[in-house]
């Protein structure tokens, strides 16, 4: 493709592997502008500053009247440090004033004003925002947390990869494990030993993959969007069925 044309790429819906980026920009280096909002704050709250400096992997800095802050993923009420993650929540003028008629799950995301948008993640010291994880998506394996797209972004790099999505399953013992589901590159095969090895080399023990599963293709929404819930839908309904 003759990519001459383009004077930027926008990204959103979800955070962009840095190695995607990485690819893209190799075909034609133009500024990535990555945005980051929800529709209950119609419909952005950051973006990398057109000019200004891209750090891959980041969602930019807050839009202009727009207020972000990070709490504890606890209480919702302590502010975390620079650098620390936690919920990521924003006050201003686009923010929604709440449900249509839903009072009860107005007051579970709104706090003096302030919305709860239920992702995690944390701001650096140049007041870029980095996105760890939706707070449903957090695995808590063995009294650890883990993110899956700390596992997603490294299989990502993984020469035989295409794409891969990160779940939690329930266990009795562990309360829950970490599977994988890997599409591989088309030509491509592995093994799950050959995928837990590749994690095993950067990942902490309890954060590599008990369960590696291999599929054709991803769920995901009219926009690409991966969709983590309906593959836990879909794992769960095969363990139900075993049982």
């Amino acid at each position: 493709m003759d990519l001459s044309f383009l004077k930027a790429y926008l990204t959103g819906s979800a955070p962009m592997a840095v190695e995607t980026i990485r690819m893209i920009k190799a075909r034609r280096d133009v500024p990535m502008i990555n945005v980051y909002g929800l529709t209950e704050i119609t419909p952005m709250g950051t973006a990398t500053p057109w000019g200004g400096d891209e750090k891959p992997g980041t969602v930019g800095i807050p839009f202009p009247s727009t207020d972000l802050k990070v709490v504890d993923l606890e209480t919702g009420t302590n502010e975390m440090k620079i650098g620390e993650s936690g919920e990521i929540c924003f006050k201003g003028p686009q923010v929604m004033m709440g449900y249509y008629k839903k009072p009860e799950e107005t007051a579970n995301v709104m706090q003096d004003g302030w919305l709860l948008t239920g992702d995690i993640g944390f701001m650096d010291e140049d007041g870029y925002v980095t996105i760890v994880d939706r707070k449903k998506d957090m695995i808590i394996a063995s009294g650890f947390n883990v993110y899956p797209k700390e596992i997603d972004e490294l299989l990502m790099t993984h020469p035989k990869v295409l794409e891969v999505c990160t779940i939690g399953i329930p266990d009795p013992y562990r309360g829950e494990n970490i599977k994988v589901y890997v599409v591989p590159k088309p030509g491509q095969t592995m093994t799950a030993e050959e995928v837990q090895a590749f994690c095993r080399k950067t990942l902490a023990a309890y954060k590599v993959p008990k369960l590696v599963e291999f599929i054709d293709a991803l769920p995901k929404s009219a926009v690409g969007k991966i969709l983590r819930r309906e593959l836990r839908d879909l794992d769960t309904k095969k363990r139900e069925g075993g049982a």
